[in-house]
């Protein structure tokens, strides 16, 4: 299992390192096409994958990422989610009982779940700075996995949310925090003559990395709460070894949009 996860691992940084460094249309492919499988996943988990829900939520998929590719989000965005909202709502009523309200609220959460916080990569990338920045979303969210657990394994004692994932300790937590901040600042220290903005970015670097950290950790979390919730193991088994999209990119889900409005708020 050990080789076969660290196989997939491989697979899954090289795809995510020369996507981040063509940018552009590569970019914008990849993460279509994860965040299509994404909503696949999270529609599963309802059944309805595979149901005229499921098309709809394929079809808001691609209508955002339309949208985006067009730098029409500021000024349509709000109109895709009411009508997307409004079209699953008739859905519900005109094919009643065949759906549940769960499964509607399922399909509703996929959007913004999953596609649109997924999106932001790409938003990221598109800034001016945006080659530098989008490493920041990986810092606080798989490097600083790394940084919690290896903080974990060696002096956690006290549980963080035992009921979620009972092996996450508070000392892993502030370790990935502390860990991807310092990571973050160090990266930012090397760059720092290619980049832009209104403080130093050493500072700015390290604050993001560290609010991406604790962001990613709850992402991590609510994750794992949703597959308890729904009794399952993993999401998909598309990635031997990790799951699904969905098992790989949850704590990334949750860093990108942050990543963001903190790049954003400190840009010049």
């Amino acid at each position: 299992m050990f080789w076969v996860r660290t196989r997939s691992a491989a697979v899954i940084v090289i795809v995510a390192l020369l996507s981040l460094i063509y940018g552009g249309n590569v970019l914008f492919g990849v993460l279509l096409v994860i965040s299509m499988i994404g909503m696949m996943e999270i529609l599963r988990v309802v059944e309805v994958n595979k149901t005229s829900l499921g098309a709809m939520g394929y079809l808001i998929t691609a209508v955002w990422f339309g949208i985006m590719y067009f730098d029409l989000c500021d000024k349509y965005a709000l109109h895709v989610i009411i009508a997307y909202l409004m079209l699953i709502m008739c859905l519900y009523v005109f094919s009643f009982p065949k759906y549940t309200s769960e499964q509607i609220t399922m399909a509703f959460f996929g959007l913004t779940y999953v596609v649109i916080m997924l999106s932001f990569i790409y938003r990221i990338r598109m800034l001016d700075n945006g080659l530098w920045l989008v490493w920041l979303v990986f810092m606080g969210s798989w490097i600083s996995d790394t940084c919690a657990y290896c903080t974990g394994m060696l002096i956690g004692k006290h549980k963080l949310s035992p009921k979620v994932s009972p092996k996450k300790s508070i000392e892993g937590s502030l370790g990935g925090i502390i860990g991807a901040a310092l990571l973050g600042g160090l990266y930012a220290y090397f760059v720092r003559d290619k980049i832009s903005m209104s403080i130093n970015p050493v500072v700015a670097f390290a604050i993001i990395s560290g609010a991406s950290s604790i962001i990613s950790q709850l992402g991590d979390l609510a994750a794992s709460a949703i597959k308890r919730n729904k009794g399952i193991k993993d999401y998909g088994t598309l990635i031997p070894g990790h799951g699904g999209i969905l098992d790989r990119f949850d704590s990334v889900i949750f860093t990108a949009p942050i990543v963001y409005f903190l790049a954003v708020s400190f840009m010049k």
